[in-house]
């Protein structure tokens, strides 16, 4: 009997040895490496950390680093299954750390070993860019929002990271199709995974005024009563643009408003008659063309519209700058496009805010400070490059948006359901594979504030659409405007890249399975 006791102990003892171990065999920790965007220095080695029932998140420094802490703990805390406390100053676990200083606006350090993780940076912001490169190096299921079997793995070393660019944006139109708040609010978490630090808001157009402006209430209530194919539209009041605003901070991420001017302007013109030349409104427009719309430039009452629109617009946000558009103002004469630029950029000035426009600001004067976003071509004219190059000399700044390479609208293949083609084709290595740093001849590389991945909507209505047209490609114009050029190659990023596939899933991002990267089979 008792050897048989002793037999059987021995078989469950194996067993347990088994079923503990097979786990254990198959959970290979994330490598350092393998995170999107790439980071500036990876220095790989030691034992993983394994997050536990009794990890704790611990904090030095500010309310708001408690508050990336808090954060952290929200995103584990549901596929884990595990408590996580926030707590002050404690020792081991996952450690937040604010130190004066050392890594810039939006650096950080992040150190892994058996005996926890610390993410160090100077700011609040360069916390929270530690902490999604904290959860690229977890398994995808960490995404999860019930619990999951684990283990939580993160590989030992040193990431140590900066950005290469400041301003690393991505637009999203909700002029052509409105986008509710709730809708907002996901792809502002979906940008945060990737470090992007702007929402470039485009919040009229031909279509549709998006923002309740309260001295020019038919601009909202009217101006924004359809959208591209007609429907419903919608616009944002003034408390739900606070809101978007508050959840973009929380992810430390600045709005970017855009009021397109002087064309693109049709819903404003078809809201208040005086500000058509003729004095006669036009019908609420709902088709896709573009170009056919312009405010009068000659009449005062244009230039109390800008002021009084600026200033409301100006109130409710914090951030640094706001788009005055100035594209495809094809309506427009040259002089009067320049003799409207010349008005309306020192209005910004007025309110506290920096000019951005399309790089069509080029043809006028931009204003001391202002950024252009240049969204042509490769193919784009010799002589429109020139004008754009010549100001960035001259010290304008850009932002690099060409359209045939990071428009998210642009379709993938002629196949793709979605999106349109007039700057052609734009496969996820065709958006990918570009630098920033030397794509405008004429222009010095000094001159590149960063980058940004517009989706304009004219045939994006819902959430899903957004992701099937934004995700692989944003991803890539993340790390463009991220990364250090020297991390820059196709073929590791791919790889980089497939592995973000189970995130997504995780997430419930609907992306394009891309033939070009090699997804996992399983």
């Amino acid at each position: 009997m008792a050897r048989i006791l002793g037999s059987l102990l021995l078989v469950a003892a194996a067993g347990a040895f088994t079923v503990g171990a097979a786990p254990a065999a198959r959970a290979t920790p994330t490598p350092l490496d393998r995170v999107v965007p790439a980071p500036a220095s990876v220095t790989p080695g030691g034992s993983p950390y394994r997050i536990t029932r009794g990890t704790r998140i611990s904090v030095t420094g500010s309310g708001e680093a408690r508050r990336v802490g808090e954060y952290l703990a929200a995103v584990l805390r549901p596929s884990t299954g595990y408590p996580l406390p926030v707590t002050a100053n404690g020792h081991g676990g996952i450690r937040l750390r604010i130190t004066k200083g050392v890594f810039g606006a939006e650096g950080y350090r992040l150190d892994s070993g058996r005996g926890g993780i610390t993410i160090t940076a100077s700011a609040p912001a360069g916390l929270f860019h530690g902490v999604q490169t904290l959860r690229q190096l977890l398994p995808a299921a960490v995404e999860k929002k019930s619990v999951q079997p684990g283990p939580w793995l993160v590989a030992g070393g040193t990431v140590q990271d900066s950005p290469r660019y400041a301003y690393r944006g991505a637009m999203l139109d909700v002029s052509r199709h409105f986008f509710t708040v709730a809708q907002v609010k996901r792809y502002i978490d979906e940008l945060a995974l990737y470090k992007i630090n702007k929402l470039h808001l485009h919040l009229s157009d031909d279509q549709g005024w998006r923002i309740a402006i309260d001295s020019w209430p038919r601009l909202a209530t009217y101006g924004g009563s359809t959208q591209v194919g007609g429907g419903p539209g919608g616009h944002y009041t003034k408390a739900d643009y606070r809101e978007i605003v508050r959840y973009a901070a929380s992810r430390y991420l600045e709005v970017v408003p855009e009021i397109d001017l002087p064309g693109h302007t049709n819903a404003a013109l078809a809201s208040y008659a005086d500000l058509n030349c003729d004095g006669v409104a036009p019908p609420l427009y709902t088709g896709t063309d573009v170009g056919f719309s312009t405010l009068c430039v000659p009449k005062k009452i244009t230039y109390d519209f800008v002021d009084d629109v600026v200033r409301e617009l100006a109130a409710l946000t914090p951030g640094r700058y706001l788009h005055i558009g100035g594209d495809e103002a094809h309506s427009t004469s040259h002089a009067d496009y320049v003799a409207f630029m010349d008005k309306v950029q020192p209005v910004v000035a007025k309110y506290g805010k920096t000019v951005i426009g399309w790089h069509q600001l080029t043809g006028a004067t931009p204003a001391p400070g202002a950024l252009a976003q240049y969204w042509g071509l490769d193919d784009t004219s010799a002589e429109e490059k020139a004008q754009v190059a010549k100001a960035a000399r001259n010290g304008t700044g850009l932002i690099l948006s060409p359209a045939d390479r990071i428009y998210l609208d642009m379709k993938y293949t002629e196949d793709t359901p979605l999106g349109q083609d007039w700057a052609g084709l734009v496969e996820v290595r065709r958006s990918y594979d570009w630098d920033p740093g030397h794509y405008l001849d004429g222009a010095p590389a000094s001159a590149v504030r960063g980058v940004e991945a517009p989706l304009w909507t004219e045939t994006i209505t819902d959430s899903a659409d957004i992701e099937y047209m934004a995700f692989p490609r944003l991803a890539g114009a993340a790390e463009l405007g991220w990364s250090p050029a020297a991390t820059h190659g196709w073929d590791g990023y791919k790889v980089r890249l497939a592995a973000q596939g189970p995130r997504w899933d995780a997430l419930g991002i609907k992306y394009y399975k891309s033939p070009q990267v090699p997804w996992p089979t399983s």
